[in-house]
């Protein structure tokens, strides 16, 4: 009953921000030297475990930030220099924590945006995206196209609004073990979907093939395991992951 008459008086967005800030406080009952997240520059004992089947090692007990998140703003601090880019970017499906670290970079302008309008700044279908062709120096999709119906058309919108010179950096789940995405339209409530796809809301598994499924839409396609250019040492400490989630797919014109 209480859960209920919180969810009446608070709007999703709101129910959120609280959420983000109790974590300050989880993440003081960690302190150590243990753990590095270079998201939020914390160090802590531990990292914790998360998803469906826990991943020991998984998300940051003070940002929230998951391994992907960790792999990412690495790439992007340490590889593409984004703190020193006047880049304008869009970022679909915004992490809260690489949204809030992305807006306080000044020379960039950014755009989250997310089908849920209590999810990011700005509302937006990624299969209608409501701006000119070559619009964006960088965008980022991560974890968002196994959950689009229409994968192809969510693609091409992407490679319509990039710079002819821009990147998109895409990431999904990838099944290691299986050379093929697995989707099945006879698969559709959420107890299905988490059997056969491992979570409630996706519609489909992504398998070895995804780089294919990009080129196949028009992009010049890089997979870049970017975890392997930092010792084993590191990729512990910094809390790295095992690959299936972690994957940057560089796409270009």
């Amino acid at each position: 009953m209480l859960k209920k008459i919180y969810k009446s008086i608070f709007s999703e967005r709101q129910r959120n921000d609280v959420h983000f800030f109790s974590f300050r406080f989880r993440g003081l009952r960690y302190q150590g030297n243990k753990v590095e997240c270079p998201c939020c520059d914390g160090k802590f004992s531990t990292f914790l475990a998360y998803g469906n089947v826990p991943r020991e090692q998984a998300v940051c007990p003070r940002c929230n930030a998951l391994e992907r998140n960790r792999v990412l703003w690495l790439y992007l601090t340490k590889v593409l220099n984004i703190q020193e880019k006047k880049w304008k970017i869009l970022h679909f499906a915004p992490e809260r924590t690489l949204e809030k670290r992305m807006k306080q970079l000044k020379k960039l302008t950014y755009i989250g945006a997310d089908l849920n309008p209590d999810l990011a700044d700005y509302q937006m279908d990624i299969t209608q995206i409501p701006h000119k062709e070559n619009e964006f120096d960088l965008i980022i999709c991560s974890h968002v196209l196994g959950h689009v119906p229409d994968e192809g058309l969510a693609i091409r919108e992407m490679k319509r609004v990039l710079k002819k010179d821009g990147l998109a950096i895409v990431m999904t789940v990838i099944d290691l073990n299986n050379s093929k995405t697995y989707e099945n339209e006879a698969i559709k409530t959420p107890e299905e979907r988490l059997k056969n796809y491992g979570e409630d809301d996706l519609t489909r598994l992504h398998g070895l093939d995804f780089g294919q499924r990009l080129k196949t839409q028009g992009f010049e396609v890089e997979a870049l395991d970017y975890r392997l250019t930092f010792s084993e040492a590191e990729q512990k400490r910094l809390g790295l992951g095992q690959g299936a989630r972690e994957m940057l797919f560089l796409c270009k014109h």
